[in-house]
C-alpha cells in the first residue's frame, strides 16, 4: 500500500513507537521557532533544562507579537530574547522584521522537514511541504534540548483539490470551506493533506494561507506535497538547492477523503465569532463596515498585497472604513515598496503598519463600539480584538478591499475584472536584519529586565487529591477564554505571578479570588475544551494558581498536552450527561489518584459532592509519569 505525504515524513522521523493509528509516536524535529509572547518563557524553560546549546538543525527566535512598547516590559523581554539567541546558537529576527510564519516560510523552511513552533499557526510551514505542529513552549524547549517530540499517531485526512479557482475567489476560501464543512473541532486527531490535481493551481503562499488557517480545524497540521511549484518559490528566494520533491504515493490511502471543486467556490466569509460560522459573502452582503484589516499570518505575503493595491489603483477607501494593512515580512514591504504598490496603499487612503502580527492578538487595533471588522486574520473568538462584543467578520484580502471600498460587505465579484498581476521570479529578499547564530562560547552574559521571573517548581502529584469546583464553562472555550491576549496582558507573559492575576478574567472577573482563596481547584468545561491558540500559560498560569484538575467532554490537542506538560490532569468525563448535575463551588475528592496514575488505571472515581462518577484518563505512559512527577521539566531533570 502506498504512503501518503505525511505517512513518508513521519516515517522518515520516527524514533520511538510504531507509526500505529492512535499509538504514541516519537519523532525527531529538525527545526524550531518560537515567538516573544511564548518564546520568553520557552527559553526560561530552555534555560532550566541545563544544556549549553541548540540541538537542533536550525531554531530561529522571532519577535512579531509584543511590539507596542508602552513600558519597559516588551523591550526587556527582546533583549533578553536577542541575548538568549546570542547565547545558545538560534538565528534572531528583530521586532518589525516581520510574522515567524512568514519570514520562516521565505528564508527557512525545507521540505521534508520537521519543524516544531510555539505557536498554533506553525502548520503555515506545510505549505511548503514540511510536517510543521504548532506546541506549548515546554515542548518546543525539549525539542531544542534535542528530544524527541511525543504525539498520538494521526489519521490522515485528505482533502482532495480539484478545478481551479475563479476571479476574485482565493486560497482562502478553500479553508472557509473546509470550516464550513468540517466545524473547528473536525480536524481534531487528523493531519490534513491536500491533494488532486487542483493542487497545482495553487501557488506556495496559496497552500501556506491553507495550511496556517487550517489550525483553526483542531488538526494536528495541514501539508501540502513539494512538487514544481514548490521549487519555482525555493527559487525565486535563492533557496533552489534547497528542493526534493515529496509526492504521495499514487495507492495512498487516506482515513478520510473529502473533494472540493474550486472551480464552484465563491467568496465566503466567516461570521462573528467563530471561524467555522461560515456563509457566501452574498448572503451577508450590504452590511456597513467600519474597519478592514488585511494582513496577520494567514493573508500577508506579497501575493495578499498585490491584489489588494492592484485593485486600488484605480479606487480609494471609503471614508467611514479605517483600512489597515499589517505585512507579513520586510522582505514583503521591500517587495512592495520597489515595485510602486506601496505608494498605490498609502495614496488610496491605507494605514500601513509595521510588519507584525498586531490585531490579531489584539495588539492594538481594537475596532469601534457597535460595529463591524472585517479581517483576513485566522481567528474571531468574542472579544479577542480588544473589544467587547466585537463583530468581526473573517474573510479573503479580495472581500477585504472589495469591501473597505465600498463601506460595506461586498462580494468582490461586483467590482468587475479581476486586476492582472505577477509575482517576482526572483524576490527582494529582505533578511538582512536577521542574526546568523554566535559561535559556541562567543555570546556574552543573558539580558534579564525587572520583570523576567523565574520558571516556577511544581510539587509531585499527591496520594489523594482534594479541591473544589472553581468555575464549570461550557463548549468551545478557547485559550483566549482562559487567559487572554492584547496589549495590557500579553507584557506579563515571562511573569507568572502577575499574569496569573487574568486567568479566566473574561469570563469570571472573580476566579483568580476564589482560586487564591482555595487550597486546590478543579475546572469543568464542554466539548472542544481549550481550542485556539498554543499559549501554554493558559495551563501555567491555571496551575500557579493551584488548579490541579480539569474535568472536560473533550480537549483541543495542543491545551490538553500543556496541561500534562504542568501536572493539571486531564479527565473527560465518560458519560458527559454527568455534567449536568455538578456546580460550581462543589467539593471534589479523588482517592487513589497517585496509585491510579501508577497502575495505568483509565477509569478514575471522582467524587463530587454526595456522588460519584467515572471520568476518563485518556493519556500516555509517558505522560501518566509526567503527572506523576508534577510537570515535564521534573521528569526531564
Amino acid at each position: 500500500m502506498g504512503k501518503t505525504v505525511t505517512e513518508k515524513i513521519l516515517e522518515a522521523h520516527l524514533v520511538e513507537g510504531k507509526m500505529a493509528k492512535g499509538q504514541e509516536i516519537g519523532i525527531r524535529i529538525d527545526q524550531t521557532l518560537t515567538q516573544d509572547a511564548t518564546g520568553t518563557m520557552a527559553y526560561l524553560e530552555f534555560e532550566a533544562i541545563g544544556i549549553p546549546r541548540v540541538q537542533t538543525e536550525l531554531s530561529v527566535c522571532y519577535v512579531d507579537h509584543n511590539l507596542v512598547q508602552s513600558d519597559f516590559r516588551n523591550a526587556d523581554d527582546h533583549r533578553f530574547l536577542q541575548s538568549i539567541a546570542r547565547k545558545y546558537g538560534l538565528y534572531f529576527s528583530p521586532p518589525g522584521n516581520g510574522i515567524s510564519h512568514q519570514i520562516h516560510l521565505e528564508r527557512f523552511g525545507l521540505p521534508g522537514k520537521t519543524l516544531l513552533g510555539s505557536d498554533s499557526h506553525t502548520p503555515t510551514g506545510g505549505g511548503l511541504g514540511m510536517l510543521a505542529i504548532g506546541a506549548g513552549g515546554l515542548d518546543v524547549a525539549m525539542a531544542m534540548a534535542g528530544k524527541p517530540f511525543y504525539l498520538v499517531m494521526p489519521k490522515v485526512y485528505g482533502i482532495k483539490l480539484i478545478g481551479k479557482l475563479q476571479p476574485w475567489v482565493s486560497a482562502r476560501d478553500i479553508l472557509l470551506e473546509v470550516l464550513r464543512r468540517l466545524s473547528v473541532k473536525g480536524g481534531v486527531g487528523y493531519i490534513m493533506e491536500y491533494f488532486g490535481p487542483g493542487v497545482k493551481e495553487l501557488t506556495v503562499t496559496d497552500r501556506a494561507s491553507i495550511t496556517n488557517f487550517g489550525a483553526e480545524l483542531g488538526a494536528t497540521t495541514s501539508v501540502f506535497p513539494s512538487d514544481e511549484n514548490t521549487r519555482q518559490f525555493l527559487q525565486s528566494q535563492g533557496r533552489a538547492d534547497n528542493w526534493v520533491e515529496l509526492i504521495a504515493d499514487s495507492d495512498a490511502v487516506y482515513d478520510e477523503v473529502i473533494e472540493i471543486d474550486m472551480s464552484s467556490l465563491e467568496p465566503l466569509i466567516a461570521c462573528p465569532s467563530s471561524p467555522d460560522n461560515v456563509v457566501k459573502v452574498s448572503e451577508v452582503a450590504g452590511k456597513p463596515v467600519a474597519q478592514v484589516l488585511v494582513g496577520s499570518c494567514s493573508n500577508s505575503s506579497l501575493r495578499d498585497l498585490m491584489v489588494v493595491a492592484k485593485t486600488l489603483e484605480t479606487r480609494e477607501i471609503s471614508r467611514d472604513v479605517s483600512f489597515e494593512i499589517n505585512p507579513g515580512s520586510r522582505q514583503v514591504l521591500e517587495n512592495m515598496t520597489a515595485q510602486g504598490d506601496m505608494l498605490t496603499l498609502v495614496k488610496a487612503g491605507a494605514r500601513v503598519h509595521q510588519a507584525g502580527c498586531l490585531g490579531c492578538i489584539g495588539m492594538g487595533q481594537a475596532p469601534s463600539t457597535g460595529t463591524i471588522s472585517l479581517r483576513t486574520f485566522p481567528r474571531n473568538f468574542p472579544g479577542r480584538s480588544g473589544t467587547k462584543d466585537d463583530q468581526v467578520y473573517l474573510c479573503s484580502p479580495e472581500v477585504a478591499v472589495a469591501s473597505a471600498i465600498t463601506g460595506k460587505i461586498t462580494d468582490p465579484r461586483d467590482l468587475g475584472s479581476y486586476p492582472s498581476f505577477s509575482l517576482p521570479k526572483n524576490y527582494l529578499l529582505g533578511d538582512q536584519r536577521i542574526e546568523a547564530p554566535l559561535a559556541e562560547g562567543v555570546a556574552g552574559e543573558i539580558v534579564r529586565g525587572p520583570n523576567i521571573t523565574p520558571f516556577p517548581k511544581f510539587d509531585a502529584i499527591p496520594d489523594t487529591w482534594s479541591g473544589k469546583i472553581l468555575l464549570k464553562v461550557g463548549d468551545n472555550i478557547t485559550t483566549d477564554h482562559i487567559m487572554p491576549a492584547g496589549a495590557k496582558i500579553l507584557p506579563l507573559r515571562s511573569n507568572i505571578p502577575a499574569i496569573s492575576e487574568f486567568v479566566f478574567d473574561s469570563v469570571d472577573h472573580d476566579f483568580t479570588v476564589r482560586a487564591k482563596a482555595s487550597d486546590a481547584g478543579m475546572v469543568v468545561g464542554g466539548e472542544n475544551y481549550g481550542q485556539g491558540s498554543s499559549r501554554e500559560h493558559a495551563a501555567l498560569a491555571p496551575r500557579f494558581l493551584g488548579v490541579r484538575v480539569k474535568l472536560v467532554k473533550s480537549f483541543a490537542r495542543i491545551h490538553k498536552a500543556n496541561l500534562i506538560n504542568f501536572g493539571i490532569l486531564p479527565l473527560t468525563f465518560e458519560n458527559p450527561a454527568d455534567s449536568d448535575s455538578i456546580e460550581q463551588g462543589d467539593d471534589v475528592l479523588i482517592p487513589g489518584l497517585r496509585k491510579a496514575l501508577e497502575t495505568g488505571l483509565e477509569i478514575i472515581a471522582v467524587r463530587i459532592g454526595d456522588r460519584e462518577i467515572s471520568a476518563k484518563l485518556d493519556i500516555s505512559a509517558r505522560h501518566r509519569e509526567i503527572l506523576l512527577a508534577g510537570s515535564l521539566l521534573n521528569w526531564a531533570k
